[in-house]
């Protein structure tokens, strides 16, 4: 038997932090492999994940849909025959739909006799979740609603009062998931791994299309969905809120301009009114250099990307990069927190950077790649 877990999140929430915390409890014990879906052209959690022991298998096609109807059902296959794991955790990119992640697994289990769907999770900045609610809400709503777990991210840095107002606004937009708001340093991993598996699996089941399918039965992809929240929120104007990055109305339609690094025009395929890609609210540049970069130069970097005029709405940095001592380090950026730590050496240097908006020329010249 093969269990299947997704762990899922918007960007930066804490996913690859998580699934660490959990591989060092009784999975140890098991066979585990982790099948990565990354939005962008250079993987770089993969890195991060190899550096802990764990086979990590990559899907860098960027497009989430195609992905999960072609790669993805692939990608299981091959694992499942190559590896005979014990257990497959899920880690989807951050501007994936849950919904269609677990319908692509229900496909999968519909051919595997021995695939069992366990419970899945989705990570939740704690501090954030307001603020991709209104912006982002058709891709964060989606992950919150169809998981079983909801698990709150860096608690430990609000007041009991802001976590509770978060812990709130997610309930209301899913009554019946468990809500973890206890600080993970607090708990023991497998305590978590059983809150998660005790969650009841969501059964989704939505047609995925390809890109040269008819266009029928296009609902389908909106029956989990509970449009108290309207997913068009992300497209109003969020002048009226409290965060200084709110301002911008974000129109996923103008955002194909932005996206001639992306050869995904062929990946869209047919929606119900209202519902986007990820490619035609998101971009990215996915770098590969071999730049030396020293940690507080990099810092000095991260630090502009605040600047939405200049550079769009940076919602997520990454990398592995090489210093001029030839010392090897990972960062992670999400607005507001940069963290680095060390790490074994890779081919090369690789960044990534996520948003909505962006100007990649601005950023290529702040980074000099």
């Amino acid at each position: 038997m093969v269990k299947i877990n997704v762990i899922s999140g918007f960007l930066g929430a804490g996913k690859t932090t998580l699934i660490k915390k959990l591989l060092t409890g009784k999975l140890r014990e098991e066979k585990v492999i982790l099948l990565e879906n990354e939005y962008g052209e250079v993987g770089v959690d993969g890195s991060f994940m190899k550096d802990a022991g764990i086979t990590v298998t990559e899907l860098n096609s960027g497009c989430i849909c195609c992905t999960l109807a072609g790669d993805f059902q692939k990608s299981i296959d091959e694992l499942i025959d190559t590896y005979h794991p014990d257990r497959i955790l899920v880690e989807p990119t951050g501007v994936g739909k849950l919904s269609e992640i677990l319908a692509a697994i229900n496909q999968a289990k519909d051919r595997h006799d021995d695939i069992e769907v366990g419970g899945s999770a989705t990570v939740v900045d704690a501090g954030k979740c307001r603020m991709y609610m209104k912006n982002f809400g058709e891709f964060f709503l989606d992950q919150v609603k169809t998981a079983s777990t909801i698990i709150f991210s860096r608690t430990q840095n609000l007041t009991p009062d802001r976590v509770e107002k978060s812990r709130v606004l997610i309930q209301e937009a899913h009554p019946d998931a468990r809500i973890i708001t206890t600080p993970w340093d607090d708990m023991d991993p497998d305590f978590m791994l059983e809150v998660i598996e005790n969650g009841k699996p969501i059964e989704v089941h939505v047609h995925l299309h390809h890109h040269d399918h008819d266009d029928d039965d296009h609902d389908e992809h909106e029956h989990h969905h509970d449009h108290d929240h309207d997913e068009h929120d992300h497209d109003e104007h969020e002048h009226h809120h409290d965060h200084d990055h709110d301002e911008h109305d974000h129109d996923e339609h103008d955002h194909d301009e932005h996206e001639h690094h992306h050869d995904h025009d062929h990946h869209h395929h047919h929606h119900a009114p209202g519902e986007h890609d990820a490619d035609e609210v998101f971009q990215n540049i996915g770098v590969e250099t071999a730049r030396r970069f020293e940690q507080d130069e990099l810092r000095g970097m991260v630090d502009q990307l605040s600047d939405e005029e200049e550079y769009g709405r940076i919602l997520r940095a990454k990398g592995i990069l090489q210093n001029a001592a030839g010392e090897w380090f990972q960062f992670d950026y999400v607005p507001g927190e940069l963290e680095i730590r060390p790490s074994s050496a890779d081919y090369t240097g690789r960044l990534c950077v996520i948003g909505a908006d962006i100007n990649e020329k601005a950023l290529r010249e702040l980074f000099n790649v």
